[in-house]
């Protein structure tokens, strides 16, 4: 077993998931099977409860596990499924040493940071990597050396570099930024490799963000500075797509630097990740379109408001290259639409999609813009809530329920969308919550068995509430059908006269992979790429 450490330093979001989910491909390009674990220092026990503004996106993974988005990067990166254990937390850590403690399990012994923490982390990145089947095990350590909370990681890591010698190597991410006379500067790189150093680490490569590609001066005296070769100083500058990141790191060499370095050969060679990134490339094409949703301002948000919507994003992506037209966001505030006019805000669209999100905030807003996809012919894909809200407002207008809505937000005259009385077959995580991979069973000769050309499939979850099967009749007599299910749980919804009408109470984009689109992502990228060709015809 061989163990790449990725770790961060000088300031946080420099890139240190991207930098593990690239290395591992490089990798896996050589034959060998990788897997990633993401250490996240703070105390939460998982990423459940995390507001989207703060943090980004919950991904969800196979197992129902809720986690950081870089899992998310390492599952694309890689094309591999993780589980839960590939996401360790100081809350994660601390409750099972402390569950120990009660249980007598250290023997009466003063249960402390050194050995009792440390050894835990230890035991599980280990346990992780053993039961992966892999080859080469990724661990990036989430915040920035100095962190406080971080400290424990950092002291197993450096026992695990004494346990491992020889079998494992240190990557630090850190940042050159640029003087307005387009100067690098290289101080907060050595500081932080300085602190690194303080803590017993000794990184083996350091790669360098930065806006434009580091100077020879530049990594001559980072190498001279930080105590590494030239060639394992690697810059990392600004591209206009992170698929491209992988592209930059080989044209350094920093694979056969790593690989030379654990005693590892190439078993293959595969050009699939040049492909992909020379079809992105290729796409002339473009379509706009509209994301409603209620965490796409920026202004209200500590994160990127992209992140919140990251494997949407990716699954456009994935489906625009394989479409040969290129999604180009527009991102809404679902309050807006509450104040204005949707054909002001949405007339020039190709698409709409609403995606999920938890609470009332902003859905009379995302409702507006379904009935406008769905009045005027607008391609629609609805994600987990956004199905919901469809069938909400499909009730209302078309149906006629006067007061129809979801119990989530009060007692209502028709909650066609609830939570079912019987929970059989749930999994006890999150209450009441379906998380993770749930199978559907289609409707033959639907949208939906056209799209994934099966009548069974597998998707992931994340929601507590469920369309009420006693309207299920009463809608579908109205036009619209559901046409996947899962015993009593609808897990589709289409309308079968509009031009394209989809949404989904899981959630597709989470299983979408580069070269490998979600079929309704890539159904609806077509199906937009089709209105627009008509449009100009």
């Amino acid at each position: 077993m061989r163990y790449i450490v990725v770790t961060g330093g000088v300031m946080s979001g420099l890139g240190k998931g991207i930098t593990a989910a690239s290395v591992g491909r490089l990798l896996m390009k050589r034959g060998y099977r990788v897997t990633s674990i993401k250490i996240d220092p703070y105390i939460n026990v998982d990423a459940g409860l995390m507001s989207p503004f703060q943090h980004g996106e919950v991904f969800v993974l196979k197992d129902g596990g809720e986690v950081d988005l870089d899992l998310g990067n390492y599952e694309r990166f890689l094309d591999v499924e993780l589980t839960r254990d590939h996401n360790i937390t100081t809350g994660q850590v601390y409750k099972t040493v402390i569950e120990k403690e009660r249980r007598g399990e250290y023997l009466g012994k003063t249960v402390q940071i050194i050995p009792h923490i440390t050894d835990e982390i230890k035991m599980r990145i280990r346990s992780v990597a053993r039961n992966s089947g892999c080859e080469i095990c990724l661990i990036e350590v989430g915040g920035t050396v100095g962190d406080i909370e971080g400290m424990p990681f950092l002291e197993a890591m450096r026992q695990l570099r004494n346990e491992e010698m020889g079998n494992i190597a240190f990557v630090h991410v850190t940042l050159a930024p640029m003087t307005t006379d387009g100067e690098q500067k290289t101080k907060p790189t050595q500081h932080s490799v300085k602190e690194m150093r303080s803590l017993g680490i000794q990184p083996d490569v350091v790669v360098v963000r930065c806006a434009t590609p580091l100077r020879d001066e530049t990594k001559s005296k980072i190498s001279h500075f930080c105590d590494v070769p030239v060639e394992a100083v690697v810059s990392c500058h600004d591209v206009d797509d992170v698929y491209k990141v992988p592209l930059m790191m080989e044209e350094q060499n920093l694979p056969t630097y790593l690989m030379k370095m654990l005693r590892l050969y190439p078993l293959e060679e595969s050009t699939r990740w040049e492909e992909l990134v020379a079809r992105m490339d290729a796409v002339k094409g473009r379509v706009k379109i509209a994301i409603v949703g209620k965490y796409t301002t920026a202004s209200q948000s500590t994160a990127p408001m992209e992140d919140a919507y990251l494997s949407i994003r990716e699954a456009l992506k994935h489906a625009g290259i394989e479409a040969g037209a290129w999604p180009e966001i527009s991102w809404i505030d679902a309050e807006e639409l509450e104040r204005m006019a949707p054909e002001k805000i949405l007339g020039d669209v190709d698409g709409v999609l609403v995606p999920g999100g938890f609470g009332e905030r902003g859905t009379e807003g995302k409702m507006r813009a379904i009935r406008y996809a769905r009045e005027h012919g607008v391609p629609y894909l609805g994600i987990c809530f956004g199905m919901q809200l469809a069938v909400v407002e499909f009730a209302r207008n078309v149906v006629g329920l006067e007061g129809a809505g979801s119990t989530e937000f009060g007692d209502l005259p028709h909650p066609v969308i609830a939570i079912l009385p019987e929970q059989e077959g749930v999994v006890d995580m999150g209450a009441t919550m379906r998380l993770g991979n749930y199978d559907a069973e289609l409707r033959e000769g639907s949208l939906a068995h056209r799209i994934y050309g099966a009548i069974s499939i597998v998707e992931r979850h994340r929601h507590r509430y469920e369309v009420n099967p006693d309207y299920v009749k009463m809608i579908e007599e109205k036009g619209m059908i559901f046409s996947g299910w899962n015993k009593n749980r609808m897990e589709i919804a289409e309308i079968p006269a509009h031009p394209f009408f989809f949404s989904s109470q899981f959630h597709p984009e989470m299983r979408s992979r580069p070269g490998r689109p979600s079929p309704p992502f890539l159904a609806f990228v077509e199906a937009m790429k089709e209105r627009k060709a008509g449009e100009k015809a």
